[in-house]
């Protein structure tokens, strides 16, 4: 895993490979005004499973938690930000297992895709 790009006081750290990749990613969107909200939803082989996609930041709400990595937000809401608190989103080119990847200290089991946990 690369160093993540903040202090570990940050509720969501991300590491400079992923905040490259969700930078490209962004910019072939073609909208400068868009943020990554990170959150979770009940499903998934663990109980639990991962969200994250664009959002507008004129959608940012009152209670959102809002982490700024040098001018890109990440966006997460207070019930998400109880399981993710901690959380480290990476991002690995790997051809197999590459993606994004999710460490969450709060999960008491991680299912095999990596993508659902358990609380």
């Amino acid at each position: 895993m690369t160093e993540a790009t903040q202090t570990p006081t940050r509720g969501i750290q991300l590491t400079d490979t992923a905040l490259k990749h969700i930078s490209m990613l962004r910019e072939q969107q073609g909208n400068q005004d868009l943020c990554l909200r990170v959150g979770v939803r009940q499903g998934g082989c663990s109980g639990m499973s991962y969200m994250m996609d664009f959002d507008d930041i004129s959608n940012i709400r009152d209670d959102d938690e809002v982490f700024d990595y040098d001018g890109f937000k990440i966006i997460c809401d207070p019930k998400s930000l109880l399981y993710l608190y901690g959380l480290v989103l990476d991002y690995s080119n790997a051809m197999i297992g590459g993606g994004f990847q999710f460490t969450n200290p709060n999960a008491s089991q991680t299912c095999g895709c990596g993508k659902s946990f358990g609380v």
